[in-house]
C-alpha cells in the first residue's frame, strides 16, 4: 500500500473542494426541464408539468427562500455578537506625557515601544425596536411570500387550463372542416358527373366548389391556429418549443364537466389579492408601531476581555501579558430627531389609510369581475344547450336532404345548405362548450375556487 504523503492530502483536499464548490454551480445551472410524459397529455398532465416547470412558479419558491433567509438575518440580531480583534504597534518616537514636577510642566515620553492587542468582544440586545419589528414581522414576511406563490399558481393553472381548451377547440374546428370537405368532394364529384351527362347545368359543381375552397382554407387556418395556440401552452408549461405536444380528452367528461353551481355565494376573503392585501396591512401595522414606540430606548449588555503585550525588544513582545476584562449594560434613548419620528409615523398611518382604501377597491372590482364571468358562463351555457340540439336537428336535416337529392327530389342548392347548416352548427356547439369550460375557470378563479393541486 503506497502510503500518503502531506502534499496528496492536499491535492486531495483541493480537488473535493473544487468538487464541492462546481456542484451546486452544475445543479443552479440546470435549467433544462424534465421531459413531459410520453403520449398525449390530459389537462391534469399538463398542470403537473407546468406547475413543477414553469419558471415564474419557480422564481416565487426562491422568493420564498430568500424571505425565509431574510427573516433568519433579522433574527440574528437576538442572538450574541462575538469578535475577535487583533493588533501590532511599533512606536518610532514614544508619545510624551506633561508631568508636573515642583510646580514645572516636565514632558517625559512614557511606554514601551511595541504593544499588541488581542481582545474578546461581545455584545447582547435585551430590547431594540427594530429587531422586535423584525421578529414580530417574520410571520407576515413569511406568509406574503407563500400567498405570492399561491398567486402564480392559480395563474398558471387558470392560464393553462384555457389554453388547453383552446388547442381542444381548433382541433375538434379542424376535425369539422375535414369533414365537411370530405363530403363536399364527394358533392362536387357527383354534381360534375351529373353535369357532364347533362343532367344539370354547371352551377352545380361550380357551388360546390365554391363551397369545398372555403373549406380548405378554413381547414388550413385551424391547422395553422394549433401551431400558434400549442407554441404559446408549451411557453405556459416551460415545454421545449421542438418538444411534440398532443393532447387527449373525453368529450363526455368534459360535458359532464361544463355544469357548474351558478348559486355559490361570493366571498372576497376567499380571493388571494384580498389575502395579499391583508398581509401587507398587518406588516403596516406592525410599522405604524415601530415609530409609535420610536421613543423607547434600547438596552444592551456587553462584555470585552483584552490581553496586552508590551515590550521594547520586539522579539521578547509576547513574553508577558497584561490582561484586563469588563463587562457593562448600555442605554441608548433619542430625544430629539428633527421630529423625523413624529413624521414617519404620520406616514406610516397613511399608507396604512391607504391599504384600507385598496382592499374597498379590490373587494369592489372582485364583485364586477365575478358578475362578468358568471354572466359570460350563463350566456355560453345557453349557447352550449341550443347549440346541442341545433346539431342533433342539423344532423337530422342533412341526412333527409342528402337522401333526397340522391333521389332526385331535392336540388343541389338545398343539399349545400343543409350541408352549410351541418357544418356551422357543428362549429357553434363546439365553439360553445370550450367557451363554457373557459369561462367556468373565470367563475371558479373569481370565487377563489380554482384547483390548484395537481
Amino acid at each position: 500500500m503506497c502510503p500518503i504523503y502531506p502534499a496528496a492530502r492536499l491535492m486531495s483536499g483541493v480537488l473535493i473542494l473544487l468538487a464541492c464548490l462546481a456542484s451546486p454551480a452544475r445543479s443552479l445551472a440546470q435549467t433544462t426541464p424534465p421531459p413531459p410524459p410520453s403520449g398525449p397529455l390530459t389537462l391534469a398532465q399538463c398542470l403537473q408539468y407546468a406547475i413543477s416547470n414553469q419558471p415564474l412558479l419557480r422564481q416565487a419558491r426562491l422568493d420564498e427562500e430568500a424571505a425565509d433567509a431574510d427573516i433568519r438575518i433579522a433574527r440574528a440580531a437576538w442572538l450574541p455578537q462575538v469578535g475577535l480583534t487583533a493588533s501590532v504597534q511599533h512606536y518610532f518616537g514614544l508619545p510624551y506625557t506633561v508631568i508636573p514636577i515642583d510646580g514645572i510642566n516636565t514632558p517625559r515620553q512614557v511606554g514601551l515601544r511595541n504593544t499588541s492587542t488581542v481582545g474578546l468582544s461581545g455584545t447582547q440586545v435585551l430590547y431594540n425596536n427594530e429587531v422586535s419589528l423584525a421578529s414580530r414581522g417574520a410571520r407576515f414576511t413569511r406568509q406574503g411570500a407563500q400567498q405570492n406563490t399561491v398567486g402564480t399558481r392559480i395563474d398558471v393553472v387558470a392560464d393553462v387550463s384555457k389554453a388547453f381548451y383552446d388547442i381542444l377547440l381548433s382541433e375538434r374546428q379542424l376535425q369539422v372542416f375535414q369533414e365537411d370537405i370530405i363530403r363536399l368532394q364527394r358533392n362536387l364529384r357527383d354534381a360534375r358527373a351529373r353535369y357532364d351527362v347533362g343532367l344539370v347545368d354547371k352551377t352545380d359543381y361550380l357551388q360546390a366548389e365554391i363551397s369545398l375552397n372555403n373549406s380548405l382554407a378554413g381547414r388550413k387556418q385551424a391547422q395553422e391556429s394549433i401551431n400558434a395556440k400549442k407554441a404559446y401552452l408549451r411557453q405556459l408549461m416551460n415545454l421545449p418549443q421542438a418538444q411534440p405536444l398532443a393532447l387527449q380528452h373525453d368529450t363526455l367528461r368534459l360535458e359532464q364537466e361544463a355544469v357548474f353551481d351558478t348559486t355559490a355565494a361570493l366571498d372576497p376573503a376567499n380571493r388571494i389579492e384580498i389575502q395579499q392585501l391583508q398581509t401587507r396591512k398587518a406588516l403596516q401595522n406592525l410599522n405604524v408601531d415601530y415609530y409609535r414606540l420610536g421613543f423607547l430606548p434600547s438596552f444592551s449588555a456587553f462584555g470585552n476581555y483584552n490581553s496586552v503585550f508590551q515590550n521594547n525588544s520586539f522579539g521578547e513582545l509576547y513574553g508577558q501579558r497584561f490582561p484586563n476584562s469588563y463587562a457593562g449594560l448600555q442605554a441608548t434613548l433619542p430625544i430629539f430627531t428633527g421630529f423625523r419620528r413624529t413624521q414617519n409615523l404620520r406616514r406610516a398611518r397613511l399608507l396604512n389609510q391607504r391599504l384600507d382604501e385598496d382592499i374597498l377597491n379590490t373587494r369592489n372590482q372582485i364583485n364586477t369581475e365575478y358578475a362578468r364571468a358568471l354572466a359570460s358562463y350563463k350566456g355560453y351555457y345557453n349557447d352550449y344547450l341550443m347549440g346541442q340540439r341545433n346539431l342533433e336537428l342539423s344532423r337530422q336535416v342533412y341526412q333527409v336532404v342528402n337522401l333526397q337529392y340522391r333521389e332526385g327530389i331535392k336540388t343541389y342548392l338545398d343539399l349545400l345548405v343543409a350541408q352549410t347548416t351541418l357544418r356551422t352548427s357543428q362549429l357553434n356547439y363546439y365553439s360553445a362548450l370550450f367557451q363554457v369550460l373557459a369561462s367556468k375557470v373565470d367563475v371558479q378563479r373569481a370565487l377563489g375556487a380554482l384547483p390548484t393541486e395537481y
